[in-house]
């Protein structure tokens, strides 16, 4: 793989200080292409986590397992991986929590956190707008500072009134589950395509994760990011730093580039 490199926004010296740096990442499955151009790019997608170092990766479209897939690269130089892909993308150290959203011909794909910090009790919520589109929460409390940061990864729907109701979705289970006064982040591929979410995510106390002077991030697609798909959205928790992590090792692995975002305690 050729060197990573990020577009960066630097952090205040004023503001530095002890940071929580949290990833999205949308890994497509570990697979990219079609037909006999399919390739297999979880192993290169491990490299890429690592680089990152990040304490905390949301990660969206992770395969439990597939049957298929692992008949597919049998023969490939590394091979399928024997265990899930988010305790295979784990970096040494780190805790892995994965919930399946969706089952499918041959296989599951779902939600992942992996995190250098402990994890409590892992939690799956199902915010499925319709049957053909199986979409859910996953909520982990992380020891953090001294404090219980609540992670929830997110993977909303492909239309907008889905989306709506899958926030106000959201929205409900956070009244209920979240206690009022510890920090929340909500982290994962929002496909808001229209930039129409921002105000629905503050009715739920939640503001976006922006860098100073800076409105949106663009992750999507990822050879030529347009779409600010992947977000984080915070409570209790302010943004001081923001990047994209871009180039052609990038853009080879998934669809979607990583967000990468420092947050400090308020």
């Amino acid at each position: 793989m050729r060197p990573f490199r990020r577009t960066t926004v630097a952090v205040p010296a004023s503001l530095q200080g002890p940071s929580l740096r949290v990833a999205t990442y949308n890994i497509h499955k570990g697979v990219r292409g079609l037909g006999p151009a399919k390739r297999l790019e979880i192993h290169n997608l491990a490299m890429g986590v690592q680089a990152l170092d990040a304490d905390l990766v949301f990660l969206q479209e992770v395969r439990h397992f597939h049957h298929g897939h692992a008949v597919d690269f049998e023969r490939t130089w590394f091979g399928w991986p024997k265990e899930g892909q988010a305790e295979f993308l784990a970096p040494h150290g780190y805790e892995a929590a994965y919930r399946t959203n969706a089952v499918t011909k041959g296989g599951e794909h779902g939600n992942a956190l992996l995190s250098r910090w402990p994890l409590g009790d892992v939690g799956h919520h199902d915010v499925s707008d319709h049957a053909f589109e199986q979409r859910g929460l996953l909520h982990v409390p992380v020891r953090w500072q001294g404090a219980d940061v609540h992670a929830i990864v997110v993977h909303l729907g492909l239309l907008h009134g889905g989306r709506v109701r899958q926030v106000q979705r959201l929205a409900s289970y956070i009244e209920r589950e979240v206690p009022s006064g510890e920090p929340l982040i909500v982290a994962g591929d929002f496909n808001d395509w229209g930039e129409r979410l921002d105000g629905l995510m503050r009715g739920c106390g939640l503001r976006r994760a922006v860098a100073p002077g800076r409105h949106r991030a663009a992750t999507f697609p990822s050879s030529l990011p347009i779409f600010s798909l992947d977000r984080v959205y915070t409570r209790g928790l302010r943004c001081v730093g923001l990047q994209v992590p871009r180039g052609p090792s990038w853009a080879r692995m998934s669809d979607h580039l990583p967000l990468l975002v420092d947050l400090q305690l308020e």
